[in-house]
């Protein structure tokens, strides 16, 4: 049966979307082009002819202002081309990872904490926003990180000496 007109099809018919098609029904929404040999979309479900999708639905990117076909990446209440949401420090596309902006510009969490990170001297893991962490000989730890050496006591608000930039238990 044709999606389009409900008819038993006899002969050439194509397959979209989970149903089957006479050739000459597969038209555009707008334009009524047949679509049996090019690409389309579906939207606001109806189907159109990549030229109509292009030219009424499909979002602009952020960066480049051109209109993205294909995959599209949502971030900071933009699009973008995948190509187009680069980290400012190495360029490589940040696709659906984690990053962090500084001054407004996107990073990937490796350039990111290289560039203004801080890692705790303990467990040289990163000290993320919200950690409780605590400076002392010279370094920044996390709280739970700053322990003898040791005993692995906590030295937090406790009297401590080092040896070799290692705390130890006073």
């Amino acid at each position: 049966m044709c999606a389009h007109c409900n008819q038993v099809i006899r002969g050439p018919f194509l397959v979209a979307l989970g149903k089957s098609w006479h050739p000459e029904e597969f038209n555009c929404a707008h334009c009524k082009n047949t679509m049996a040999y090019i690409g389309f979309v579906e939207e606001k479900g109806a189907l159109y002819c990549e030229l109509c999708y292009e030219k009424f639905f499909a979002p602009e990117c952020g960066r480049c202002q051109r209109k993205i076909l294909g995959e599209v990446i949502n971030a900071l209440k933009q699009t973008w081309h995948v190509s187009c949401f680069v980290c400012v420090a190495c360029g490589k596309p940040i696709r659906n990872n984690v990053f962090h902006l500084e001054d407004g510009e996107p990073y990937c969490e490796t350039d990111y904490y290289a560039l203004f990170g801080t890692i705790c001297r303990g467990c040289e893991f990163p000290i993320e926003a919200g950690d409780m962490f605590l400076e002392a000989l010279g370094y920044t730890w996390h709280d739970t990180c700053f322990v003898c050496s040791v005993c692995c006591e906590s030295l937090e608000g406790q009297t401590f000496f080092s040896k070799k930039d290692k705390p130890l238990y006073g």
